[in-house]
């Protein structure tokens, strides 16, 4: 092929949401968006309405995006569209298992696809949380985390929304090692509450990693978030107006969520459209 010509790079975007109002689609598409555009690639995706439509890809596509979503990750043990879920990430590790099959397909599970990888995986303990995690926190790497090419300039700590009522936690460290996986990232240490850390990011094996935060968060998106009255009072009736105030202040910080909005995402296109040109 000559190089030189646009590459044609297509994406499948898994989608979680259930129709329910939310940034983080519009994030990913924008990231893609810019990232095609500067990497000069003619990219192509198409969007999956998984729990609606059981709508899933096959395996023709290059890259691989499962978002997060609302609800619960234990209550949908066995129904439908959870089954044709994990039917197409079966079919997608089969495929990199495949010896003849190329390119290997990446694929990066966010939030709520994370915690259902995990179950599916066994890797840990999904279970629901104590509170709802809502806001912008560190994110603390393990030593693997270091070395993981999709965190290639981060800081440590790095900084990421983080939206959800459930968590994974107690690893399963055997199975991990199994799968030629390990942990990247874990929550901030809270030694003064009796709680285990969550784990935050996993790098299941060579092509799957999956994060519980959401690298495709912004500012902009966020904002309007914090802002809608709902949101507003429940941040306040749970943490106090001054937490309030210090989120929307936070948005504004260059070397948070936006470091991170430019950095993870970007990194992991650009690990799995190498994989392309090496095929």
């Amino acid at each position: 092929m000559n190089w030189v010509e646009k590459q044609t790079i297509r994406i499948a975007i898994l989608d979680l949401y259930e129709g329910v109002p939310n940034q983080g689609m519009r994030c990913i598409r924008d990231i893609i968006y810019h990232w095609g555009e500067s990497n000069q690639f003619n990219v192509v995706y198409h969007e999956f309405d998984v729990r609606q439509k059981l709508e899933v890809p096959d395996t023709s596509y290059d890259i691989y995006i499962s978002s997060g979503g609302p609800g619960s990750p234990l209550d949908t043990v066995g129904n439908d569209w959870e089954n044709k879920y994990f039917e197409w990430l079966e079919n997608i590790e089969n495929w990199n298992l495949g010896p003849d099959s190329f390119p290997k397909k990446h694929v990066l599970f966010i939030c709520h696809s994370f915690q259902l990888t995990c179950r599916y995986y066994g890797v840990g303990t999904v279970c629901k949380r104590k509170s709802t995690a809502f806001g912008v926190f560190p994110i603390h790497m393990m030593e693997e985390g270091k070395e993981e090419t999709v965190f290639e300039g981060l800081k440590d700590p790095f900084y990421s929304v983080d939206s959800r009522d459930y968590q994974v936690i107690e690893p399963n460290h055997t199975r991990l090692r199994e799968m030629g996986g390990h942990i990247l990232a874990i929550e901030k240490n809270r030694p003064h509450v009796p709680y285990e850390r969550a784990i935050m990011a996993i790098r299941f094996n060579r092509y799957f990693l999956g994060t519980q935060f959401h690298p495709e968060a912004d500012a902009t998106g966020m904002s309007m978030y914090l802002q809608r009255e709902d949101k507003k009072k429940t941040v306040i009736e749970n943490h106090g107006e001054p937490k309030w105030t210090s989120m929307v202040e936070q948005l504004g910080d260059p070397d948070k969520i936006m470091w991170t909005y430019s950095h993870i995402l970007p990194n992991f296109l650009n690990l799995a459209s190498n994989e392309l040109i090496e095929a």
